[in-house]
């Protein structure tokens, strides 16, 4: 089935509160302790970027688990930063977290580089997905640990409305209209392989980690010739 890509912002405030209030806690979770395995070994203090950060649940999770980090997310949806703000006032790792409004590439953002980076969900909604790996190269510290999440595209229409019924079942019409559009317009494994070589990053390794979804992670190349080879 070829992709087909869906619109690059959720900038509807009613979108953005139905993704603030729908239970991710099963994925967001998975994808916190999926980071702490597979990219462990850093030093575990410094700075974590998350890149496409939504209502900001994930950013909240990383500074919970690694508490000697300070945690920033950036997101071209100030409808979905709203609640993000809101989520973290008054969490216990508030003076930890920053969240910005930007746009990759260019987001102005507090660090020039980052000590690990993160995205969850970013790439699917990316109609260029060379913004999202170039972005990464530029921002994230020689060294740096990388995890990207995202939905995995399914062989076939029918198979993306059998997942959108197993796991959005009961979930608003706003959700499941959106999961739906964006298991089509998700990439294939090796797809994202092809996007990581032309982005010089060879060492990542891409899997499935469920019937949905994939990760790509690794550690940005160590000498700037390295990263400048990717140009």
């Amino acid at each position: 089935m070829d992709r087909i890509p869906e619109p690059e912002l959720m900038d509807d405030l009613e979108q953005a509160r139905a993704y603030a209030e729908a239970d991710f806690d099963e994925p967001n979770t998975a994808f916190v302790e999926l980071f702490a395995e597979r990219c462990a070994g850093w030093p575990e203090s410094g700075a974590i970027l998350d890149l496409g950060c939504g209502p900001g649940d994930i950013v909240l999770r990383l500074a919970d688990k690694f508490p000697d980090c300070v945690v920033h997310g950036v997101d071209g949806s100030a409808a979905m930063l709203e609640f993000a703000e809101r989520a973290r006032a008054g969490h216990p790792a508030a003076d930890r977290v920053q969240f910005v409004h930007g746009f990759l590439p260019g987001a102005g953002l507090p660090r020039a580089r980052y000590d690990a980076v993160t995205s969850n969900s970013l790439l699917h909604h990316l109609h260029q997905p060379r913004v999202l790996w170039q972005s990464i190269r530029d921002l994230a510290a020689p060294g740096a640990p990388v995890l990207v999440m995202d939905l995995m595209r399914p062989h076939s229409a029918e198979q993306a409305q059998e997942l959108v019924d197993r796991y959005a079942d009961g979930e608003p019409a706003v959700l499941r209209t959106d999961f739906y559009n964006s298991l089509l317009a998700a990439f294939e494994p090796d797809e994202v392989r092809a996007q990581l070589e032309s982005a010089g990053l060879t060492g990542f390794r891409v899997e499935p980690v469920s019937d949905r979804h994939l990760a790509a992670w690794g550690r940005i190349p160590q000498t700037d010739t390295q990263r400048a080879s990717a140009r």
